[in-house]
């Protein structure tokens, strides 16, 4: 392939967008939320330099972000210089017509352990603190913000949306 071809490729969905059939911000956040909810497995993407990592790694989803519990790994390799991370959480294929799946672009951050953030996070996991506080090595906490989530639903074509879906973090007010 020549650059070209890649660049054309690369923006396939982008050049799209402009005129999919979109579905209201609320009703899409509901359907995200309820996609993140219903599920708890997911790919991470990490990477740093030449250096790249991807993870299968259970998540919860609460107070707007992923939540994920880690004894460590190659992951942290990116995650020490890169905070930028995907997310994919997908159904299993079984045709065109049945397709769900998510990515999930965002900015990693490790929440301190025993932090009321980290306790916070325990207790919605049902961990007990004292079976953290017990492990020989310090269970991390991965904090994943979305700050870009494509979500693909077949489902959604019968609502009269576009099967793909957008959204975007609102910029921090002040920026340009």
């Amino acid at each position: 392939m020549t650059h070209e071809d890649y660049q054309a490729a690369a923006a396939y969905w982008t050049d799209k967008e402009p005129n999919a059939a979109k579905m209201p911000p609320d009703r899409l956040w509901a359907a995200i939320e309820g996609y993140l909810l219903d599920n708890n497995t997911c790919a991470l993407a990490t990477g740093s330099g030449a250096f790249v990592r991807c993870t299968p790694i259970e998540y919860a989803w609460h107070h707007g972000a992923l939540w994920m519990f880690s004894e460590g790994g190659q992951k942290f390799v990116g995650l020490e210089t890169n905070p930028a991370v995907c997310v994919a959480v997908f159904d299993k294929y079984e045709g065109f017509g049945k397709l769900k799946g998510m990515q999930v672009t965002g900015t990693a951050e490790l929440v301190e352990p025993f932090s009321p953030e980290y306790l916070q996070a325990a207790q919605h996991k049902n961990i007990p603190v004292e079976a953290l506080r017990k492990l020989p090595t310090v269970m991390h906490l991965i904090k994943v913000v979305p700050t870009r989530i494509d979500f693909l639903n077949s489902d959604f074509k019968a609502e009269g949306f576009d099967s793909r879906q957008h959204w975007e973090a609102a910029a921090p007010s002040g920026s340009l």
